[in-house]
């Protein structure tokens, strides 16, 4: 008992690879020995090795056992080793399901997907965009990125890292070369303005270093800082106290028209806003126009150009990029391949 119990100490300290090798070694070798002792008994290799797991897991069926002096002296030697060595397994290996559920939720693991989005910076606007890609793509895999010490949010396509988001460390650990999308989004704890907005751009500007074909969009507080964040070949700006202010006015005026903004905004309900690819049969903008319109959508702009009915008979330019209304489901029958905005 008194190496029993030297040996059980040694393994306890010994790391879960060892453990897990060892584990396996003794219910190999205790299989061979047991087909060697009862070939009778145990007929098949896998008869033997069926005993020795019902064994060491103490399941214990009954429908293979030992009769012979050889075979039980032996199976004495699984009870007492055995037993206790595959106890010891199972037990490391809730261990190491459990410290890799603290790892994730920590933000310590890093991800090895691809395609995803990478949003830095959580807040309530973070929590919002997150929902509404869930709602609009389920299956796109997201990666958050703060410096909270546990995860704000739990969802089987959501991937924590924490760390400073300007680190190169923390973005490679957030696989960013292989991300589809960047959000920045500007941190409300600091209340000046041009503070937030100088954090934002060395966020994005070592995204853009590290990867500068990424499709970068951020938050800014301030129009003014918009000249530094296109030096920094940002791609898009959301300008948070301006859109706010602008549409509070709109409805002031025009009662009813932030429902229009809402909707637009959000893929939950009624008429969205999505991209299209052109056709080889749209010649003009007049001939999508028109073809969409048959089909249930309204093209409203070539990117950021929305004087489309004043250029209906020009040709669609080479790298032309539509954006249409409809509801999710004309959308769906336009082009299963297409992306949303």
């Amino acid at each position: 008992m008194y190496i029993l119990q030297r040996l059980f100490k040694q393994l306890v300290l010994t790391n879960k690879l060892g453990i897990f090798s060892f584990t396996f070694f003794i219910v190999i070798f205790s299989s061979i020995v047991m087909r060697i002792l009862e070939p009778e008994t145990f007929p098949g290799w896998f008869d033997a090795l069926w005993y020795v797991m019902t064994t060491v897991t103490t399941v214990g069926y009954g429908d293979f056992y030992p009769v012979t002096l050889a075979g039980r002296i032996y199976a004495i030697f699984i009870f007492l080793i055995g037993i206790g060595i595959a106890g010891l397994a199972i037990g490391k290996l809730v261990e190491a399901l459990g410290a890799h559920r603290k790892r994730k939720e920590e933000g310590r693991l890093d991800f090895k997907g691809k395609g995803h989005f990478v949003i830095i910076g959580w807040s309530e606007k973070a929590k919002y965009a997150i929902s509404e890609i869930i709602e609009t793509h389920p299956e796109l895999d997201i990666v958050l990125i703060d410096h909270l010490s546990v995860t704000p949010l739990t969802h089987k396509n959501v991937h924590y890292i924490q760390g400073d988001p300007s680190s190169e460390s923390v973005l490679l650990q957030a696989n960013i070369n292989e991300a589809k999308s960047v959000l920045v989004f500007s941190d409300d704890s600091i209340q000046d303005s041009a503070l937030a907005d100088g954090k934002t751009l060395l966020v994005v500007t070592s995204v853009e270093r590290l990867t500068p074909d990424i499709h970068s969009t951020v938050e800014i507080k301030k129009e003014e800082n918009i000249k530094n964040f296109r030096h920094a070949k940002v791609d898009e700006f959301v300008l948070s106290h301006e859109t706010v202010s602008r549409m509070a006015v709109r409805s002031a005026f025009s009662k009813g028209i932030t429902d229009i903004y809402t909707q637009l905004l959000s893929h939950k309900e009624g008429e969205n806003l999505f991209e299209v690819k052109t056709r080889d049969e749209w010649k003009t903008y007049k001939d999508a126009f028109e073809g969409l319109l048959k089909e249930g959508a309204t093209l409203i702009s070539d990117g950021s150009d929305l004087g489309i009915n004043k250029k209906l008979n020009d040709p669609i330019r080479k790298n032309a990029r539509l954006y249409i209304i409809c509801n999710k489901e004309v959308y769906e029958s336009l082009s299963g391949n297409h992306e949303g905005v």
